[in-house]
C-alpha cells in the first residue's frame, strides 16, 4: 500500500481527493492536514510515502513545509499541487526538494499515476510546468559566443546524454523509448545511471539541473 497524506487548506478539496484516491486498491489516505505546520507534524508522526502538498498553505507555506519534510529524511516524498501553471513557486518547490509538481485540474488518472510514480522513487512534472521552467531560465541563459564552461554532462555516455535531454524536455519513458528505439526497461536503466552519475534524486531535479546548467535551451 502507498500511504498518502493530504495537505490542503480547503476541506472540500481534501474531501474530493479522498473520495477518488480512496477507490484505488493500492492507495491509503492516512491523514489530512489543513496547514503547512500540520503537514510537517503529521508527516513526522505518520511517515507517509507521499504528501500531496498545496503550495499556498496557512501558518507555514507549502514550500517551507516541503523543505522541512524532505530535510527530515524519513523517506517521505512530496508531490506539490497548485491551481496555476504560472505559479511563481514552481521552481522554488522543486528546489525545496519536491519530487514532482502537478496542477489541481489534472485528470484523476494523471494524479493517481503521479502518486505512484513519486512513491516508486521517480519524479513527475506537468508539461505546462516544464514550459514554466523554460520561461524561468530564459533570461539567465548565456549569450552565444561566451567562454566555454566545463561540460556538466561529461560523465555521461552518448546514449545517456540523449536520454537526459529527452527527460529534460518532459518526455515520458514510453515517449523516450519510442523516439530512441529503446525498450522501456532499458530507458529506465539509463535514467537510473544518469541520476546516479549526476547525483540527482529524480526527474524533477534533472529538469532543474538541465536549465540551471543551460544544457537545454528554449529553442531546443
Amino acid at each position: 500500500m502507498i500511504k498518502v497524506l493530504l495537505a490542503d487548506d480547503q476541506s472540500l478539496l481534501r474531501l474530493g481527493f479522498r473520495a477518488f484516491l480512496g477507490q484505488e486498491p493500492d492507495l491509503e489516505i492516512v491523514g489530512e492536514a489543513g496547514t503547512g505546520r500540520e503537514a510537517v507534524s503529521m508527516a513526522q508522526a505518520l511517515r507517509p510515502d507521499v504528501v500531496l502538498m498545496d503550495v499556498r498553505m496557512p501558518v507555514l507555506d507549502g514550500i517551507a513545509a516541503t523543505r522541512q519534510i524532505v530535510a527530515a529524511d524519513h523517506g517521505t516524498r512530496v508531490l506539490v499541487l497548485t491551481t496555476f501553471d504560472l505559479d511563481e513557486y514552481v521552481y522554488a518547490a522543486l528546489r525545496a526538494g519536491a519530487a514532482g509538481f502537478l496542477l489541481k485540474d489534472a485528470l484523476p488518472a494523471d494524479l493517481i499515476g503521479g502518486i505512484r510514480t513519486v512513491a516508486a522513487g521517480n519524479g513527475v512534472v506537468a508539461p505546462t510546468v516544464t514550459r514554466r521552467l523554460i520561461e524561468q531560465f530564459t533570461p539567465h541563459l548565456p549569450e552565444p559566443g561566451t567562454a566555454a564552461r566545463p561540460d556538466p554532462l561529461a560523465a555521461l555516455t552518448t546514449r545517456e546524454r540523449e536520454v537526459y535531454l529527452e527527460v529534460a524536455r518532459g518526455h515520458s519513458n514510453a515517449e523516450i523509448s519510442a523516439h530512441l528505439h529503446l525498450t522501456e526497461s532499458t530507458t529506465k536503466v539509463h535514467i537510473s545511471r544518469i541520476l546516479g552519475k549526476l547525483t540527482l534524486r529524480d526527474r524533477a531535479q534533472l529538469i532543474v539541473h538541465a536549465y540551471e546548467t543551460a544544457v537545454v535551451r528554449p529553442s531546443s
